[in-house]
């Protein structure tokens, strides 16, 4: 499972849990903002906070944000290179 990790778009900080199934809890501001889901490559959902269903309306920073997690490509730390070497 992929670990947290944090994307800025504009001047906004967000901080993105993935929870697996191309799903993300995302967190604005230190508090849970939203939680999306990947639609297409370029389009996404945000899920009802009641349901977990899809809410099929277009929103232009859900999109900004799934495009920022589709980009984000994970640091590698120095003990995580030696691990897949010897792999």
């Amino acid at each position: 499972m992929q670990e947290p990790f944090d994307i800025t778009i504009g001047d906004i900080d967000y901080a993105i849990f993935p929870e697996g199934n191309d799903t993300y809890v995302v967190f604005k501001d230190g508090k849970e903002y939203v939680q999306i889901q990947k639609d297409t490559e370029s389009q996404w959902l945000k899920l009802d906070p009641e349901t977990a269903l899809p809410l099929f309306e277009e929103d232009e920073e859900i999109n900004a944000i799934g495009r920022e997690i589709t980009a984000y490509v994970p640091e590698i730390e120095e003990g995580d290179e030696e691990a897949e070497e010897e792999e």
